[in-house]
């Protein structure tokens, strides 16, 4: 007797949203995916058809849930803000991520990452860079007319989907929004938001202070007005 195995409908394939996997081996990794994701995401926090997201597992064939990959961090454009359990591009219009970043650690092999820039070049991703907090190294790839090309220099390269820009002189990576604004991390973020608090609270003790000596001149006025006219001076023909 042969036994049939029935073919699972699309509606019965899984496609998983982790791989139980960490988000990221090392603080300095962690760091940066948020670096990189929370100031991307701030840019366009006013364009509903920005999405950005980190460490989410991006799907770009339907009914293939073993082709798969979690950039950590990933830009897509023409597709709307919303929760997201995985990236299923065919769930987004066909869209691709556009810009990928990938933060490396010590424990990412040369295997792996090369088998990630296939991935990215084979699924249409545009722009392509690789971070190495350790040794300051930034590595970009750009799409051409046969696929990804690497970027022979990325000292001040500017990005051509985010217009932002890569600065390598120092002694780690810094990173400037097209305003020339540089990326902060979320802390700093709180320290300027302090300083700003600070700031205005000042500016309303010298108003304040300000006010104060004003009312007390005027009082001063009122007296002395007063105790003109009682010595039967008009204050008022002295003006």
């Amino acid at each position: 007797m042969v036994t049939q195995i029935p073919i699972p409908t699309q509606q019965q394939i899984i496609y998983p949203e982790s791989d139980g996997k960490p988000m990221a081996n090392n603080t300095d990794q962690f760091r940066w995916i948020l670096v990189i994701q929370q100031n991307i995401e701030w840019m366009y926090a006013n364009d509903e058809n920005v999405f950005v997201a980190g460490d989410l597992f991006w799907y770009p064939v339907q009914g293939r849930p073993n082709i798969v990959n979690a950039p950590d961090v990933m830009v897509v454009f023409g597709t709307p803000k919303r929760r997201r359990s995985s990236y299923q591009q065919w769930n987004e219009s066909g869209i691709a991520p556009q810009v990928v970043f990938e933060i490396l650690s010590p424990s990412n092999t040369q295997d792996e990452m090369e088998t990630k820039l296939l991935f990215y070049d084979r699924h249409q991703v545009e722009e392509y860079y690789i971070y190495n907090p350790t040794n300051n190294q930034l590595r970009g790839w750009l799409r051409g007319e046969d696929g990804l090309d690497a970027i022979a220099s990325m000292e001040n390269y500017a990005s051509p989907r985010l217009a932002i820009r890569f600065d390598l002189s120092g002694d780690e990576l810094q990173i400037y929004r097209p305003d020339g604004t540089r990326f902060f991390s979320y802390v700093e973020i709180c320290q300027l938001l302090e300083q700003a608090e600070q700031r205005t609270e000042q500016a309303e003790q010298r108003a304040e202070l300000a006010e104060t000596a004003l009312e007390e001149e005027r009082r001063r006025s009122q007296i002395l007005a007063e105790r003109l006219r009682e010595m039967g001076i008009n204050p008022d023909e002295l003006s």
